[in-house]
């Protein structure tokens, strides 16, 4: 069975998708030529659910070229699916249960395909795939040599289950990696982010009010993209301390919500967490606010919330919802609360997804070189591991760094030299 896809007449203009990936994406092609002379996964079955992009497309033919005997791949959200490179993927051999539109059933349907493909490897991006075979495949899930996660959000979901004792096979934190979040998560969100926004809503940036909720590396990358855009203000909410003080100490504004809602243009959600724009923070916004979400679940703009204060909805543009609210001001939801990046975009650039993605696939190789050997939990990815990722980016970059001297080397291992 080759999967299910919306229309496999796409794969010509897939191909062409990937094709421009591959050529922005250096690092995983090297590892994907070397993978093909050694064939490091020879008869692995891989099982992925990832956002199903012409970047996921790269990575998921170096895992077929580096030998897995299957590799089956669902969509990590119903809206981000890129339908002609789903078609050009199943062109190539993988199994793909991926089309852009999906029903909440639809969605976990496809998911299941690939816990019933009895994966060796699973890859996810969000945690749903690793909820569902800790749910209802336990016994599949046993069986697994182990898995990554590429996001925040599935990190805390499998660090839930590691403390409760309940995690069945060991998983690599991709997110964790150095080479991801500091780059990825940072400037790959924070430039796509806009994009979406931009793409779906034709806006000015420059002159706006920027609301970003949350401080963690993708808000860091977001509000920097808002400031470097023109915004006149960007205020950033956050509810850690920390994170707030650096937010400060990088130049920007913090307050509450309560307090940014009224004076917003633009809000972006980027916490994790759900209902962090609410009723009172839609009752105090501005008529035309636009609200955009950037965190993985449409959850953060409190959907319910919104219909219940809104006498009337209408899709004014392609991902804008227009809510009329009883006053007669209008709210505007983009890409249904969903990732805008991703539904209202094409998602990261390439070459930023190929430090993500590279480590995605070192992390494969990691998993099964070590079968048997890894204890049932939650483990970042080695740094030697990540050291890789960057060197090969910058020597794909054209870019030299220095050397430590063996005199160099030995002093920073020496407690004995002082002042």
């Amino acid at each position: 069975m080759k999967g299910r896809v919306k229309d496999l007449s796409l794969a010509e203009q897939g191909r062409l998708k990937l094709e421009w990936a591959m050529k922005h994406m250096p690092v995983l092609m090297r590892l994907r030529e070397e993978g093909r002379d050694k064939r490091p996964l020879a008869g692995l079955r891989i099982g992925a659910v990832l956002h199903v992009t012409k970047e996921t497309g790269v990575l998921m033919m170096a895992l077929k070229d580096s030998g897995a005997e299957e590799v089956v791949l669902a969509a990590s959200n119903p809206l981000s699916t890129q339908d002609d490179v789903a078609a050009a993927l199943v062109e190539y051999g993988i199994r793909v249960y991926a089309w852009r539109g999906q029903s909440s059933e639809e969605y976990y349907w496809c998911i299941r395909q690939v816990a019933e493909s009895r994966p060796d490897i699973v890859l996810d991006d969000g945690g749903d795939l690793h909820a569902m075979l800790h749910s209802e495949y336990k016994k599949l899930a046993g069986e697994i040599t182990g898995g990554t996660e590429e996001t925040t959000t599935g990190v805390i979901r499998l660090k839930s289950l590691e403390r409760e004792g309940l995690l069945l096979y060991p998983v690599v934190a991709v997110n964790n990696a150095y080479t991801k979040f500091l780059f990825d998560n940072r400037y790959g969100t924070g430039q796509s982010t806009f994009d979406g926004i931009m793409r779906a809503t034709n806006i000015l940036v420059a002159g706006k009010n920027v609301v970003v909720a949350g401080y963690g590396w993708v808000g860091k990358g977001i509000a920097l993209r808002a400031r470097g855009l023109g915004a006149r203000r960007v205020i950033v909410t956050e509810v850690d301390p920390i994170r707030a003080l650096e937010a400060v100490f990088d130049g920007f504004e913090v307050m509450p919500m309560s307090e940014a809602a009224g004076i917003g243009d633009i809000f972006v959600t980027a916490t994790g967490n759900k209902a962090v724009i609410r009723r009172e923070h839609f009752e105090k916004m501005k008529d035309g606010a636009i609200l955009a979400n950037a965190g993985h679940f449409n959850v953060e703009v409190w959907i319910p919330d919104l219909e219940s204060l809104s006498v009337r909805k209408r899709v004014i543009r392609e991902n804008v919802t227009e809510y009329t609210l009883r006053d007669g001001r209008k709210l505007y939801l983009l890409a249904e609360g969903r990732l805008v990046n991703l539904v209202a975009a094409e998602g990261h650039p390439s070459e930023v997804m190929d430090m993500s993605f590279a480590n995605q696939y070192l992390a494969v190789k990691y998993l099964h070189e070590n079968k048997g050997r890894l204890e049932k939990k939650v483990y970042n990815p080695p740094r030697e591991l990540d050291e890789m990722v960057a060197r090969l980016k910058l020597e794909t970059m054209g870019i030299k760094i220095d050397e430590l001297t063996p005199e160099q080397a030995e002093y920073l291992k020496s407690w004995s030299y002082g002042t």
